[in-house]
């Protein structure tokens, strides 16, 4: 019985320890961006890993793919959880939280939470996973474009994390990650060889209206939001300004050039139709 107490408080004197590492080190202010950066290379990890043993039993195309393809099919659904998760995230603070309401008078270009905080540094360590395996197996995974496309996007979304700076605009632009589980599922779909069906049909229209809302429409009303807001915008430090401006900016022109191309494709595919 004085064995299983002793056990009991050494347990609970654990616990206890555990505890207070957590909060003081692991989920603490100064550490938050450190943690949550680590932990968004982790889940990408164990997604991929995931993706990789779940096809293996329940998807028939998974076994005849080749080697760099089923790289490429464990690596979509890795982007896929991630982009479910931040769309989520940047929906709530952009739309449904009131950290950056109008309603409050200091700058909303200097709000942040420990919750922002901590989805933008998921979000780095998936940018950081991602665009290591590009440089890894380039230009399997993606070309020069999925480069500067993450490139730009882990160092706006890294400076917004750790200064605190710009978060309300960066979970906008972030919203456009709507559009990627969308555009995995027709890479799925093409190597399952159902680009002739109905799903491959109506996956292509969902692309056309999630694209135009998340990568053009919220583009605009970004801008218009900086536009409204310019007074706070500029007490942002020179780099934070830089990359308001800049970051967007760039992405929105690539927006533009892929949307192009996917009403190319669509149109296309409906002729085939007809």
């Amino acid at each position: 019985m004085a064995v299983s107490n002793k056990t009991a408080l050494a347990f609970k004197s654990y616990q206890n320890q555990a505890q207070v590492l957590v909060k003081t080190y692991l989920l603490a202010d100064a550490f938050m961006p450190y943690t949550s950066v680590l932990g968004g290379v982790f889940a990408s990890k164990m997604v991929y890993d995931l993706t990789q043993l779940i096809s293996t039993f329940y998807f028939r195309t998974y076994a005849g793919l080749t080697k760099i393809q089923r790289i490429e099919w464990n690596n979509r659904g890795m982007s896929s959880v991630h982009a479910i998760f931040i769309t989520a995230m940047s929906l709530y603070f952009v739309f449904w939280s009131d950290l950056y309401s109008d309603q409050y008078t200091d700058p909303v270009t200097f709000r942040s939470s420990p919750l922002s905080t901590f989805a933008l540094g998921v979000s780095v360590g998936y940018f950081l996973s991602d665009l290591g395996m590009i440089f890894w197996l380039y230009p399997a995974l993606g070309g020069l474009e999925y480069v500067v496309h993450h490139t730009l996007s882990a160092i706006a979304v890294s400076y917004s994390m750790f200064t605190g700076e710009g978060q309300l605009y960066t979970f906008m632009v972030l919203i456009s990650e709507l559009t990627t589980p969308e555009i995995n599922l027709r890479w799925y779909l093409d190597i399952a060889g159902l680009k002739k069906s109905n799903a491959y049909l109506i996956n292509g229209v969902v692309i056309f209206f999630a694209w135009m809302v998340a990568r053009i429409l919220l583009f605009v009303y970004m801008f218009y939001h900086v536009y409204l807001h310019y007074n706070q915008v500029i007490q942002m430090h020179e780099i934070g300004l830089l990359l308001v401006f800049m970051v967007p900016s760039v992405l929105a022109a690539m927006n533009l050039m892929w949307f192009g191309k996917i009403v190319k494709g669509m149109m296309k595919t409906l002729a085939k139709r007809q």
